[in-house]
């Protein structure tokens, strides 16, 4: 992992954006932490990372978890047998 302040990641875009294909380099400002400069392999690996940091998502995560507590879910198996179905119907 590198470490590189703003001004330089500005004036060097391009360079450490083929750099972040080996590691992902923290960007600072005034010496703190600021971004996280990463590269993305395939569009699955962008869209987990846009979830996994959307409060919307993890919202919806928050209230199936609580209707699993409550015994309101979808058992597993079942669950996968219905995907599985509408898979093999399309």
């Amino acid at each position: 992992m590198k470490i590189a302040p703003v001004a330089d990641v500005k004036a060097h875009f391009s360079a450490y954006l083929r750099e972040s294909e080996t590691g992902p380099i923290v960007v600072t400002r005034s010496g703190r932490p600021v971004a996280v400069l990463l590269s993305i392999e395939d569009e699955d690996e962008l869209e987990r990372l846009i979830l996994a940091h959307s409060a919307r998502f993890r919202k919806i995560l928050d209230v199936a978890r609580q209707e699993i507590r409550e015994g309101k879910g979808v058992p597993h198996e079942e669950f996968w047998a219905e995907v599985e179905a509408d898979s093999l119907a399309e």
